[in-house]
């Protein structure tokens, strides 16, 4: 028979190895989640988009009134619409109880001279909170922190020479005048004395001496786009200054005839002043003359221009012109020239109605040129016997009133169901067209009409057919 034996766990080689293994496993996992928070601990999380991540990285600490209350678990970078690019920081903050407020500023602060960052919280005081995983944006315009290298970089190779240059000059300047410096603070001190009381009323609210330096600002402004003018001014000056250098003795005579020139214009000016009255009065009245002149001179000008070549010329065409009057006066003398002029007259009040009856079919409807167009494409084939007429029969089914045959009304009835279809019969015929002529409506009627297959259509169409026409070349109008 077989007793029970008590077997003890430190008695166990493979027990004691297996919770060895065991612990290390634990704390490796622990270590390597440390920075990102204990697991299965609850956290409050946050999203915090930032224009710049700068330089953070994943497990870098959040700190709220200088206490960390959490780490930084994840940073994305994304695109907005506009193009420019944020970062967002996914915030695991220890405190789950309490939220943080939506006006809550968020900064990235250095934590040391090696590049390690952490994110800064400042509270807001706003009663709403930002929930579980909700997003805080920081504005685009709330500045980015200053980074070592920023702080470095100040001092570039040019600002390293001009502070050694400076060093340099300054010391050399100050050696050996100990004494002298001494002198001028002992005797800086009177000047500082009476320079209270009088700083103190210069900087007095009265004296308004705040809007001293925005004057001094709005009159450069005001000067700075004439600073150009101003300077040919004074160099202008620089000239004619110069010039009177000169002339010291003209300018003495001058200033002696001065007294004898004042007298007489004190005498004589007085009896001046009714001719200054009338040109006055006739420079005011020049006034509207000599504005239209100045509009009107670049228009003169080429006129000028023009008529300079045509001036010259007029010599040649002036006795060419005494000529041609000549000849006038010897046909004007004929006794045959003024009943023919008469009977030319009489023609052209005979025509005159046929005339102005007629012009509107050519320079609104271009009848002749469409006429003489058609004929030409009518008897444009041809061979070496003579030219053809094209055209084509239209051969309508005899019905009574029909077109075909003789018949005692024009053609208004329906056709019969021939080899060709149903052929109606309809007359369709305007022998006077509407051309825009005088007392007519203002179109162009022939040509343009609707055709109806199913009616009779005889004289002038309803309604108003445009002036659209099929133009063979420019016409005048």
């Amino acid at each position: 028979m077989n007793r029970r034996r008590n077997v003890s766990i430190a008695a166990n080689p493979m027990l004691i190895g297996g919770v060895t293994v065991l612990v290390v496993i634990v704390a490796v996992f622990l270590s390597y989640n440390a920075n990102h928070g204990l697991p299965f601990v609850p956290t409050y999380k946050v999203d915090v988009v930032l224009p710049n991540a700068a330089g953070l990285v994943a497990g870098n600490e959040v700190r709220l009134g200088g206490d960390r209350v959490g780490v930084v678990r994840d940073i994305q970078a994304f695109a907005r619409r506009d193009g420019s690019t944020s970062a967002k920081l996914s915030l695991a903050l220890d405190d789950t109880k309490h939220r943080l407020p939506v006006d809550s500023t968020v900064r990235v602060r250095p934590k040391s001279a090696l590049g390690l960052k952490y994110v800064e919280i400042t509270a807001g005081s706003s009663a709403r909170t930002i929930p579980q995983s909700g997003t805080l944006t920081v504005p685009r315009g709330s500045g980015r922190p200053v980074e070592i290298d920023d702080f470095f970089n100040m001092f570039d190779t040019p600002t390293r020479q001009g502070s050694t240059d400076n060093l340099f000059a300054f010391g050399t300047g100050f050696a050996g005048r100990g004494g002298d410096l001494n002198t001028a603070f002992r005797t800086l001190e009177p000047l500082v004395k009476h320079l209270e009381p009088a700083a103190r009323n210069l900087t007095a609210p009265r004296t308004k001496f705040d809007r001293l330096f925005p004057a001094f600002e709005q009159a450069a402004g005001e000067v700075a786009p004439v600073a150009q003018t101003q300077g040919q001014l004074f160099a202008d000056l620089d000239g004619t200054f110069s010039a009177l250098a000169g002339s010291a003795e003209a300018l003495k005579a001058t200033i002696r005839g001065g007294p004898r020139a004042l007298d007489v214009a004190t005498r004589e000016l007085p009896a001046q002043a009714g001719f200054e009255r009338a040109s006055a009065e006739l420079f005011h009245r020049f006034r509207a003359p000599f504005t239209s002149l100045a509009a009107a001179a670049p228009h003169l000008a080429s006129a000028f221009r023009a008529g300079e070549p045509a001036l010259k010329a007029s010599p040649k065409l002036n006795a060419r012109v005494v000529a041609t009057l000549k000849a006038l006066e010897t046909f004007a003398g004929d006794p045959r020239v003024i009943p023919a002029l008469q009977r030319l007259t009489r023609t052209a009040n005979l025509l005159e109605p046929t005339i102005a009856f007629a012009t509107p079919a050519q320079t609104t409807c271009n009848a002749l040129t469409l006429l003489f167009r058609n004929l030409g494409s009518a008897l444009s084939e041809s061979d070496a016997v003579g030219s053809f007429l094209r055209f084509s029969l239209v051969a309508p089914t005899q019905t009574p009133g029909s077109e075909v045959g003789p018949s005692a009304t024009p053609a208004n009835g329906p056709g019969r169901l021939g080899e060709l279809g149903n052929q109606d019969s309809f007359l369709h015929s305007n022998p006077y067209p509407n051309t825009a002529a005088p007392g007519q409506t203002p179109e162009c009627e022939a040509g343009n009409e609707t055709y109806d297959g199913s009616r009779q259509a005889i004289g002038n169409v309803p309604g108003d057919q445009g002036t659209n026409v099929d133009h063979t070349k420019r016409v005048l109008k």
